[in-house]
């Protein structure tokens, strides 16, 4: 089964939500702030796809970070900056069972599902 983890209100998270019902894929919905997020599961994400992958440096919780939180990072730094502040994750995330989507771009989902 299909499982897709984001936050509810992003409109990239609701772009892939409709995608995947339009194309009847069943999937389970995982809200980072409703289901939670732990560093076991950001460590899991990490080791399948990097944490510069994950990391969202365009997003405004980026440009509301100090000079000295963005210094110095590493992958250690940037997944807890990343338990902190959720929204500093790319969304959505897919989980296939065999490998990581992350962000929504329609041709990737029509090429793996």
């Amino acid at each position: 089964m299909l499982k897709l983890y984001g936050i509810k209100n992003c409109d990239t998270v609701k772009k892939a939500r409709q995608w995947l019902a339009q194309h009847e894929q069943p999937y389970v919905f995982h809200d980072y702030r409703s289901d939670g997020l732990d560093m076991a599961l950001l460590e899991s994400f990490e080791q399948r796809s990097g944490w510069k992958n994950m990391l969202n440096k365009r997003s405004t919780s980026w440009r509301q970070l100090s000079d000295e939180q963005k210094a110095d990072l590493n992958r250690d730094k940037a997944l807890q900056l990343m338990l902190e502040t959720p929204t500093l994750i790319k969304r959505p995330i897919l989980d296939t069972g065999d490998q990581l989507l992350i962000g929504f771009k329609e041709e990737h989902y029509q090429q793996l599902l």
